[in-house]
């Protein structure tokens, strides 16, 4: 094995990230590139998908048996579909039915959702309706719309299944000792109930959230230029294709053993109650 190509121009560039990199920039920078993409689908995937699954999770513990309902039946049809589906059907959503830039829907003034993409304001600018495309602002490609969607209502499925677990671990003395003290529903499921059920939430948690970042490498099936979809164009170029799948390996082991070691972090204060 022989890991000096990684110093040689690529040849190629990426559509989208937060490094910015040209054909001319060398193999190890396009997979630096292809990593922050990985990173930036990944962690909003995980807030997002965890504050979506702690309301599906309450909602179906809820005496309303409309919303009981659409959470159990959330989580059946999320659950039970592979991942690889929701992405490819999602994507072929905001591709095909979706209008064109030009006649993008407008989520009020300055967001526009297209075909191209969902385009919001910056500090600085706004994007505007042009003829053939959206101009200025912040644009998020379909690419990474659909895998970032697919990622969270896929996970949140796992997530709020875990949440329930968790809140009805809790003992039921708990809550109607908290209730008889003064307490409302509402108070008593934040300030006792939930503080309780993270010490069974968190160590599953752990679980979906190494699950989510691995999962983030299906991008490559919509084209999203992760880190995995880099590195087989790497392969492609260079031919290194041992090299590239090694360090493909090593970095998603490191990734793992880095939020593993969070999440041991945050399990330790939640059961020590410094949280």
């Amino acid at each position: 094995m022989n890991f000096e190509f990684l110093s040689d121009p690529a040849g190629f560039g990426l559509s989208e990230g937060w490094l910015q990199v040209a054909f001319n920039s060398p193999y190890w920078q396009i997979l630096l590139a292809g990593l922050f993409n990985t990173l930036k689908v990944a962690l909003p995937a995980l807030l997002l998908s965890t504050v979506l699954g702690l309301f599906i999770g309450l909602g179906q513990l809820a005496h309303h048996t409309l919303l009981k309902g659409l959470c159990r039946g959330y989580i059946h049809l999320f659950r039970n579909v592979p991942l690889l589906l929701q992405l490819l059907a999602i994507y072929f959503a905001i591709t095909q039915f979706l209008p064109i830039a030009s006649q993008a829907w407008s989520l009020g003034d300055h967001v526009f959702l297209s075909k191209s993409g969902l385009a919001f304001p910056t500090f600085s600018e706004a994007p505007v309706r042009g003829r053939f495309s959206i101009e200025g602002g912040w644009a998020l490609s379909p690419e990474y719309l659909a895998v970032l969607l697919a990622l969270v209502v896929y996970t949140a499925a796992f997530v709020a299944e875990i949440v329930r677990a968790g809140v009805q671990a809790v003992r039921p003395g708990m809550r109607q000792g908290a209730l008889a003290l003064g307490l409302n529903n509402a108070q008593t499921t934040r300030h006792v109930v939930l503080p309780l059920a993270l010490r069974v939430v968190v160590p599953s948690l752990s679980n979906q959230y190494l699950n989510l970042l691995k999962n983030a490498s299906l991008g490559v099936a919509v084209g999203y230029p992760e880190l995995v979809s880099v590195a087989n164009t790497a392969i492609n170029q260079s031919g290194k294709a041992v090299e590239c799948v090694l360090i493909i390996l090593v970095t998603y082991a490191l990734l793992s053993a880095v939020a593993a070691g969070l999440m041991n972090v945050l399990n330790t204060r939640v059961n020590r109650g410094a949280l």
